[in-house]
């Protein structure tokens, strides 16, 4: 994800992956995107010449949406959820191993 501010994808850049370097925290009042991708094959991508498409290297389907999140001083709001959308909450038995 990244920050939102005067200037498109401002900082923080906001990695969501394991072992990334990000430094900072995220206090009340700052705002960021949470952009979840759901691959069918490989993860690893390939930028178009536009400098903006990006294709994972092996082409096959994926999926792509975001959310804005305002940091407040008891947790977060999420800003782009509809109403009466289902929240979606972290279940470690649905893992699958």
């Amino acid at each position: 994800g990244h920050g939102i501010g005067s200037l498109f994808h401002t900082a923080p850049n906001i990695p969501h992956y394991v072992k990334n370097k990000a430094k900072g925290v995220m206090k009340e009042g700052h705002v960021f995107t949470v952009e979840p991708m759901i691959n069918l094959g490989a993860y690893s991508d390939i930028t178009w010449g536009d400098n903006w498409t990006a294709v994972t290297s092996d082409g096959k389907r994926s999926a792509q949406f975001e959310h804005t999140v305002l940091v407040t001083k008891d947790g977060c709001e999420i800003l782009t959820a509809r109403e009466n959308e289902p929240v979606m909450t972290w279940d470690p038995a649905l893992l699958q191993r």
